[in-house]
């Protein structure tokens, strides 16, 4: 696996072999990589780059993730997110195995550990069914047992089609794909500027500019941005809407100690209280062996931010300047503060996690990794939570399509949510 991983960073750099292409991608991330795999194996005979302003694709949320294969139970049946992620998950399990990337089908137990979370498990169970996710069962206490031997509980569900995977090596695959097809890809070009080409000749087949930080250039018939973290920020700089704004919040993982992995087979998911707005901590097995727990949900003071002292001063001004999180900041106030300390504290965070393995002590865990994800927020201070294309008008807005929000579980839903922005791209700019 490490030579296909290899062969995948290896991207354009610092310069083109062509500055002029049919469709331009902004975002090297998942979602981007799989948009960008998927439109030019649609259309073989256009020219395709990808921009990416890192050195290499997928580092941020691509590569900052839990690495879980969601089934698809907690989405509303019929909506976007459901068939998406449940077709996704088929797809990415086909594509790991047609690419030898490595998995594992470890299954996940979401766990009732109190009577009042039995009716709102038995109603995710009934949803799951309306989604079609495969295999689900509920258990009952022994049956957690004979899955999860140190995990207590009244009632679980049991969803075996729950797996693992590397998602940025997935990721890379994609990038590879990509460019064996013929595409480009060019790093270290962050897109500063999309604006429109009034000279000619070349201004009449390539109307489209995209300009970096660094002054580069590619020209282009037709714009793609798949952003993340800054999609917000790309629809502005091509004179499209602000809305929905992004707001980072930053997940802390705790690690457990390597001689307590026997305590943790599978996937260990709380039930979702529907109060609060994010999922809750959970017991994770990752693909290198480790065991991850958590994460907790606190604002991001940078939208990178990685660290608990990362800072910036304009990320951090915009989103405390917006209306939306000045909302959703009210309605949670004690959930917030909660969060919040669950992240400074330890013992805090452990006291949850002992909910469900009670023989987990402070001691056994160490601080880990985090990730910030991309809340996309409107006004009113509502999660958005599902997808949301933006376009414009005028010369650039009617040539320019930005994927808003790809909202969890993006990973697994990458190449089924590929095959739907390349419907959109289709219907839009008739390529």
């Amino acid at each position: 696996m490490g030579e296909r991983a290899d062969s995948a960073r290896t991207q354009t750099t610092g310069y083109f072999s062509c500055s002029s292409y049919d469709v331009a991608v902004v975002g090297g991330g998942i979602v981007g990589l799989a948009t960008a795999r998927e439109l030019i194996l649609r259309h073989p005979t256009l020219s395709f780059v990808l921009l990416e302003k890192e050195k290499e694709l997928a580092v941020h949320q691509s590569g900052h993730n839990s690495g879980v294969i969601h089934s698809g139970i907690y989405y509303t049946p019929g909506s976007l997110k459901a068939r998406l992620c449940v077709k996704g998950a088929t797809m990415a399990y086909e594509y790991c195995e047609k690419k030898g990337i490595p998995y594992k089908r470890c299954g996940k137990l979401i766990v009732a550990v109190e009577r009042e979370e039995i009716p709102r498990l038995k109603a995710l169970y009934e949803r799951g069914l309306k989604n079609n996710v495969r295999d689900l069962r509920m258990i009952d206490t022994k049956g957690i047992r004979e899955r999860e031997p140190y995990c207590r509980g009244l009632m679980a569900l049991d969803s075996p089609y729950t797996g693992i995977v590397d998602w940025r090596l997935v990721s890379l695959t994609y990038g590879r794909d990509f460019q064996e097809a013929g595409g480009t890809v060019v790093t270290e070009f962050e897109a500063s500027d999309i604006s429109s080409v009034t000279e000619s000749p070349v201004g009449m087949k390539y109307p489209i500019s995209v300009r970096s930080s660094k002054g580069d250039e590619v020209r282009c018939r037709y714009v793609l941005t798949c952003g993340g973290l800054y999609s917000d920020r790309l629809s502005q700089i091509s004179g499209c809407s602000p809305e929905p704004r992004i707001v980072p919040f930053r997940g802390d993982y705790l690690v457990l100690k390597p001689e307590k992995h026997y305590l943790v087979r599978g996937n260990i998911y709380p039930v979702p209280d529907p109060r609060f707005p994010f999922l809750g901590v959970h017991f994770t097995p990752r693909m290198d062996g480790s065991i991850w727990l958590g994460p907790n949900a606190v604002l991001a003071f940078k939208r990178e931010g990685y660290k608990v002292y990362d800072f910036d001063v304009r990320d951090f001004g915009d989103a405390l300047s917006f209306r939306g999180l000045q909302r959703l900041v009210m309605k949670n106030v004690t959930y917030g503060l909660a969060e919040m300390y669950r992240g400074v504290f330890i013992n805090a965070q452990v006291k949850i996690l002992q909910k469900y393995i009670p023989e987990l002590s402070p001691s056994d865990v160490l601080r880990g990794p985090s990730g910030v994800r991309a809340q996309a927020l409107d006004r009113d201070g509502n999660l958005v939570d599902d997808f949301v294309f933006d376009g414009g008008l005028g010369e650039v807005g009617s040539r320019v399509l930005h994927v808003r929000n790809a909202p969890s579980p993006a990973a697994t839903s990458s190449l089924a949510i590929a095959e739907m922005i390349a419907d959109e791209v289709q219907k839009r700019f008739a390529l």
